[in-house]
């Protein structure tokens, strides 16, 4: 398989595929989430640089979370078990009511 020469930051990501910023920072905190060399640190000048995936990271990313709303209790399920903040899991929540109208 040809690598990527594109890599996309979260933010683009979350813009692209709809989804979240937030549960995106949250499954790409996981790199075990996203197969080896698909997500990508990238120096941004800042102390911590940002993250960012290839085209097959996202393809990746979205096959993840489609099976994650297949599982009991699905998105709120999974960020309850990864301990997030309860004000962030709401947030994520009132998104993922946004998407399911």
């Amino acid at each position: 398989m040809a690598c990527s020469r594109f890599i996309y930051t979260l933010n683009q990501v979350a813009g692209m595929v709809g989804e979240n910023l937030e549960l995106i920072e949250e499954i790409t905190a996981n790199s075990d989430n996203i197969s080896e060399g698909e997500l990508v640190y990238v120096s941004d000048g800042s102390e911590d640089g940002t993250k960012g995936l290839t085209e097959n990271g996202i393809e990746e990313l979205q096959s993840l979370l489609a099976d994650i709303r297949t599982w009991d209790g699905g998105i709120r399920e999974f960020l309850v078990d990864t301990q997030c903040d309860p004000d962030m899991i709401d947030r994520v929540m009132a998104d993922e009511m946004k998407r399911g109208q």
